[in-house]
């Protein structure tokens, strides 16, 4: 009797040459916490396998409307240059904290606070850098919030250019 199931091939990959870099570029994305500290310690690791050189992203909030409004910015006014700075000073401060402690494991890590949402930071990020793999965690928001607009995990896998690794961070 034949076998009728199809099986599927899956392309054959080229060989990898003796000290060829498998990845040159990571990205990897924190938040200051605990589990995006064991995402960033994956992606230091990966990095010292590869010779790569790792791309430290966080994303910090855009000021609300309800603190413009209380400070009398309307729409069309451009908001004063120090609304903001203080979420901004934090996030430089985590990759900052963050690129030290890959520096010290001897990875090649630069550093950088965006404004906006942490998948948005994490892609333009990668396109940016033409990175080669993202890393992120696997743990992140919770309950309704990750309901309501999914989870950067999710989001990154579904539309990075590149390979993602998502790492178990709990």
């Amino acid at each position: 009797m034949a076998d009728t199931s199809r099986t599927r091939r899956l392309p054959r990959l080229a060989p990898i040459r003796h000290g060829t870099p498998v990845y040159r570029t990571i990205v990897v994305g924190t938040d200051g916490s605990a589990t995006a500290d064991k995402a960033v310690e994956a992606a230091g690791e990966l990095a010292r396998a590869c010779g790569a050189t790792v791309h430290v992203v966080t994303a910090y909030p855009p000021v609300r409307s309800a603190v413009l409004a209380s400070v009398g910015v309307a729409g069309g006014v451009a908001a004063p240059a120090w609304l903001g700075d203080d979420e901004r000073v934090a996030a430089e401060e985590v990759v900052r904290r963050a690129g030290e402690r890959l520096a010290l494991t001897g990875v090649s890590a630069h550093t950088t606070a965006r404004l906006g949402e942490p998948a948005d930071a994490l892609l333009a990020t990668a396109e940016e850098v033409s990175a080669d793999l993202v890393v992120v965690g696997n743990r992140g928001m919770t309950g309704v919030r990750r309901y309501l607009l999914g989870s950067v995990a999710d989001r990154v896998a579904h539309h990075a250019h590149c390979s993602v690794h998502i790492a178990h961070t709990c």
